[in-house]
């Protein structure tokens, strides 16, 4: 077994792919937020690529914001920044490679400076984003600015008496001041997170957070910084010590955080930068005009399958997506939501053909090597419901098309928030809006459809009577015949 570290890279598995030039001679001119498996599977791996072709100048630095942060500080550093990234196709053929453009992790609670340092540094011409669908403080049905998470509840407070950040966002309100108070050009700021017009939300956040501490500033951001739209799709699950021993077994890797994700992978990216850019173009990265048609196929495609899956899966007894999307009964489900409700609402997607997407997507997901669980597509619900499935909920109303299978979906998630599967056994929801969720379903009791009232995640749209009605129906026939049966009665 071997360390994996800077010095061990030439007795490595000859199977497994290192990088190829000499990480002493990168400099970073990325800094991302919020270094987790998503990220490292897909912007670490082209940035890695682009290192490979010669432009070291985009090495990355990684910053860790949560107090969670520092076990991924502790791994990295214990490895020089390297970790392996393994990679599995649906016919099962497995590629690793140990990726090294990561080349410095700040952990921001112990060192705000740091990061403050690197965001100055006119090196830095981007500062990227994978902080969840929920860490950007825009309300899903009014977008206004109404952030809840505590760090930038308190930066909100503390930047104007001069204290230092500590949420992302904080971070890249002082640190666009430091560019602009010296004079440089600004970094562009990227969202990789899955929104739609994850560029508009973080320049909507960004703004509004600069307009509370610094309207000066604020006006500066509007006039000065790019934020481009970006869709990013490859699936990627939590490390397990199950991926840590299979790295160890078949790659003879002792790797503390490895990376498995399927090999399938997508970037498409608005050409928009404030100040340069890599060659994405030449590793694989869609460069276009507008991301709006690509972001919405896969939100109302991909991401949106991912609910419509996994509330009805755990409450029949599954656990994992390949289970489900195995059985004929919840395939059925599955394309029907695809075929029936999703691609009516999106456009015609250039050089991208929905039928294959569509069975493309139907194979990742019955992938069992990946052994993605239900449960990690579920967590925070109530900020991927509204992001996902309402808007196309939204527009099949508008335009009078089928929601059947929404319907159901939606009334699965209220049965989960309940916390019962339908065999009686218990089940542990995650969402930081759970004791609101629950007060809403409990008003279920004596108001049906009440749970469409809860305005955070349904804004307007539970007073739309064809919504409530289905959505009623399908509560109920979840209470009488459990989820399969309820499938079963919509298959009928």
């Amino acid at each position: 077994m071997t360390d994996l570290t800077a010095h061990t890279l030439g007795s490595l598995d000859p199977s497994v792919a290192v990088p190829s030039y000499d990480r002493d001679a990168v400099t970073p001119g990325v800094v991302h937020f919020g270094v987790g498996a998503f990220h490292r599977a897909h912007e670490a791996m082209y940035l890695d690529r682009i290192l490979a072709a010669g432009a070291t100048d985009w090495g990355l630095t990684g910053v860790g914001t949560l107090a969670g942060d520092a076990a991924m500080r502790d791994a990295l550093t214990a490895q020089n920044e390297l970790y392996t990234l393994v990679t599995t196709a649906p016919s099962g053929d497995v590629e690793a490679r140990v990726i090294g453009s990561i080349v410095n992790y700040v952990f921001a609670p112990e060192h705000p400076d740091a990061v403050l340092a690197a965001l100055a540094d006119p090196a830095t011409r981007i500062a990227s984003l994978t902080i969840t669908e929920g860490g950007y403080g825009i309300n899903d049905a009014t977008g206004a600015f109404e952030p809840r998470d505590p760090a930038t509840l308190a930066d909100l407070e503390g930047l104007p008496q001069g204290a230092l950040p500590t949420s992302a966002l904080g971070f890249l309100a002082v640190g666009l001041r430091a560019r602009r108070d010296a004079g440089q050009v600004p970094f562009t700021v990227m969202s990789c997170d899955n929104i739609q017009g994850n560029g508009r939300v973080a320049r909507a956040a960004v703004r509004a957070f600069a307009e509370r501490i610094d309207p000066e500033l604020a006006t500066w951001i509007a006039a000065e910084v790019s934020f481009p739209n970006s869709m990013v799709d490859r699936i990627t699950p939590a490390t397990t010590d199950e991926a840590r021993a299979r790295v160890a077994r078949d790659f003879g890797i002792d790797d503390r955080w490895p990376v498995l994700s399927e090999s399938y992978v997508q970037w498409v990216l608005e050409d928009d930068f404030t100040a340069g850019r890599p060659a994405f173009d030449e590793v694989g990265v869609q460069l276009v005009p507008d991301v709006e048609p690509y972001e919405l196929m896969k939100l109302r495609l991909l991401n949106a399958s991912h609910q419509a899956m996994s509330y009805l899966g755990l409450l029949s007894g599954a656990v994992y997506v390949h289970e489900v999307c195995r059985d004929d009964l919840f395939a059925e489900f599955l394309l029907g939501y695809m075929n029936e409700e999703a691609r009516p609402t999106l456009d015609p997607v250039p050089g991208v053909g929905l039928d294959d997407y569509c069975a493309q997507l139907m194979q990742r997901f019955g992938s069992e090597a990946i052994k993605d669980t239900l449960m990690r597509q579920i967590v925070d619900g109530s900020d991927r419901i509204p992001k996902f499935l309402l808007p196309v909920v939204r527009e099949q109303l508008r335009t009078g098309g089928a929601i059947g299978r929404s319907a159901l979906v939606l009334a699965a998630w209220s049965r989960f928030i309940e916390g019962v599967a339908d065999d009686g056994s218990a089940l542990e929801p995650v969402d930081k809006r759970l004791d609101e969720l629950r007060a809403a379903v409990a008003a279920e009791a004596d108001a049906p459809g009440a749970f469409l009232d809860y305005a955070p995640v349904f804004g307007d749209l539970g007073t739309d009577e064809r919504l409530r009605t289905a959505f009623v129906a399908a509560r109920a026939q979840l209470a009488a015949l459990g989820a399969r049966g309820a499938l079963e009665a919509l298959r009928g």
